[in-house]
């Protein structure tokens, strides 16, 4: 599902961000990533969700080599991933119906088909009741869970994301992961940055570690 072959990546300075990097992720595997900052999570995560390219090597997401998307198939490819974003980047002037429905409705998904499937998954992240409120008026945790309904609506094959639990207490932590374990039972292949290494340890899954933009762990 995800592939990363001698994958090495510099920025002007230069700042060797990435160096050498093999990785193999399954379909439907949940795997963390672990590592310092600097360590190159962050540009790992760009790599996959085509915010940015290798400097050489191969990067492929369900078959599809990223460094040769252009400009429209980009566009395509994101709407076939889910990113959820440690600050959530939730529209604060729509509902949390309206921003899970956002991928729907840029995918051009009929009315009645958007309104059945948001439905759906305001009940699985247990948001049925607050659909009609607005970001800023609901807790971190909803806020987040919103983040992960917006980043699952459209049933994507892949969803990375990035420190969900970077702002959130342990108890909403724990419900968090909980809620992306389910995800991951349903088939979605789930890669999940984070600096809590004593979750990861509760958690029991594969975990990459990163460091100096090297792989230095995989187990």
């Amino acid at each position: 599902m995800i592939e990363f072959s001698h994958v090495y990546k510099t920025y002007p300075g230069p700042v060797h961000a990435l160096k050498n990097i093999d990785l193999k992720i399954a379909k439907g595997e949940f795997v963390f990533l672990t590592g310092p900052s600097g360590a190159g999570k962050t540009s790992l995560f760009k790599m996959i969700s085509a915010f940015d390219v290798a400097t050489s090597g191969l990067v492929q997401v369900a078959g599809i080599d990223l460094s040769r998307l252009n400009e429209n198939k980009v566009a395509e490819y994101r709407r076939k991933i889910g990113v959820v974003f440690q600050d959530f980047r939730l529209l604060k002037d729509r509902t949390i119906f309206e921003n899970i429905a956002l991928p729907l409705q840029i995918r051009g998904d009929r009315s009645q088909q958007i309104q059945r499937r948001v439905q759906e998954v305001l009940e699985q992240v247990g948001l049925s009741h607050k659909y009609d409120q607005f970001p800023d008026f609901v807790s971190g945790g909803e806020q987040q869970r919103t983040a992960i309904a917006r980043a699952i609506v459209h049933q994507p094959g892949v969803l990375i994301a990035d420190e969900p639990t970077g702002n959130l207490d342990p108890k909403l932590s724990e419900e968090i992961m909980d809620l992306l374990e389910r995800v991951c039972s349903q088939g979605t292949t789930v890669f999940v940055a984070t600096h809590d290494q004593e979750m990861v340890r509760r958690r029991k899954k594969r975990r990459v570690d990163l460091k100096d933009g090297l792989l230095v762990g995989d187990q």
